[in-house]
């Protein structure tokens, strides 16, 4: 299941991208591969990132992970202003 994350940066993109290089491992672990992070052309503190899940378990375990929520803190993510957004069933990727 395809999911869009949208979440503000305190420190802009560099510090986020490198925490997710340490921690894809884990990503993965749990299911979850990334199709695509970055954030707005005017506002480096703006993130979305678009993330396959191999289910809605998977991606329940992603969100109940406290200790990468730590990391994405720590790297600057605002967790208070995430918003995750299941895509349709009809999603694709080329």
């Amino acid at each position: 299941m395809m999911v869009k994350l949208t979440q503000d940066l305190a420190r802009g993109l560099a510090p986020w991208k490198e925490m997710f290089h340490e921690n894809e491992a884990a990503l993965q672990a749990l299911g979850g591969k990334l199709v695509f992070a970055g954030t707005d052309a005017d506002n480096d503190n703006k993130l979305t990132v678009i993330i396959d899940f191999e289910s809605a378990d998977a991606l329940k375990a992603f969100g109940g992970n406290e200790e990468l929520k730590a990391k994405r803190a720590a790297a600057g993510a605002l967790l208070e202003t995430t918003v995750v957004t299941p895509m349709s069933g009809e999603s694709f990727t080329r």
